[in-house]
């Protein structure tokens, strides 16, 4: 079994002010990518961007290089800690439930316009067509530490509570309240309370090559932490995570959801994070196939 992983960790953004930038997504890549040396990685198969060297360029060809040679029993891992948003559908694409896609912020990210430029940010469906072409019989696991959706936007009160608790929410709003307003608009048009709760599982459906399994840092309705345990910033969802690996490495990642969700709860955080698979993917443990 051949290993590799890409792990992603940005903090600071080339167009974005210092109050948007992060602190603890470069920690979070530093410590999965230490993490998965008890899993048989090396230096040499794992690839970690951070900060300037997280592009979206580089981002994706780290990522289609990996795809690309992969084989039926290798084991792949995805890290992704950055910020989250949202853009507005292109025209004739399929229909979001809400009218909004689903993009995840690389360090190049600007703005187009009232929105953010597609060809800085990476969209759900971009990683679901690239993660299809990961072969039958190898094994993918994606390990997602940022905001999946766009539902602060109408939750600011909730993103100020947590910037009070020393806590910043890894989302980013549209860059002008026209692009605000707009997005805004889009939900209004909606049914009442609609969320993309298909997004994640969309993104672990079999095609013809492999069924990825994703842990997400937090529901769709919800926004991921960018928080500090003793003193050091990391992704609450990547901190607990990391330390149920290391406390139970033969734990089912089931079991790891459930000692990730009970830290949540222990430290008041409001996020609750996901796992998305085959019901046999969450009954066996990381790093296994089923």
């Amino acid at each position: 079994m051949a290993r590799s992983a890409v792990c992603v960790g940005i903090n600071e953004f080339k167009h974005l002010p210092m109050s948007s930038w992060l602190a603890g997504c470069v920690n979070d890549a530093n410590d999965i990518s230490a993490a998965l040396k008890k899993f048989g990685f090396t230096s040499r198969t794992t690839t970690v961007l951070r900060d300037s060297e997280a592009t979206k360029k580089a981002v994706m060809g780290a990522l289609t290089t990996m795809v690309d040679k992969a084989r039926p029993g290798d084991h792949l891992v995805v890290s992704f800690s950055s910020h989250g948003t949202q853009v507005p559908n292109q025209p004739g694409a399929t229909d979001e439930p809400d009218g909004l896609d689903e993009v995840f912020a690389c360090y190049d990210i600007k703005r187009a316009g009232d929105q953010w430029d597609r060809s800085t940010v990476i969209s759900d469906d971009e990683l679901h067509d690239l993660f299809q072409r990961v072969p039958q019989g190898a094994l993918l696991e994606v390990l997602l530490d940022t905001c999946h959706s766009g539902t602060g936007l109408k939750d600011l009160e909730e993103l100020q509570l947590a910037m009070t608790l020393g806590r910043k929410p890894r989302f980013l709003p549209p860059p002008t309240p026209r692009g605000l307003d707009r997005a805004r608009s889009i939900r209004e048009q909606a049914p009442a309370r609609t969320v993309d709760r298909k997004a994640l599982v969309e993104l672990t459906k079999r095609g013809k090559g492999a069924r990825p399994v994703l842990f997400a840092a937090c529901r769709p309705d919800q926004t991921a932490s960018d928080a500090t345990f003793e003193g050091r910033p990391n992704g609450a969802f990547t901190h607990l995570f990391l330390t149920s690996l290391k406390e139970r490495p033969d734990a089912t990642r089931a079991a790891h959801l459930k000692a990730v969700h009970a830290g949540l709860k222990a430290e008041q955080f409001e996020q609750r994070s996901t796992l998305e698979g085959a019901v046999k993917a969450k009954q066996a443990g990381f790093g296994q196939l089923w």
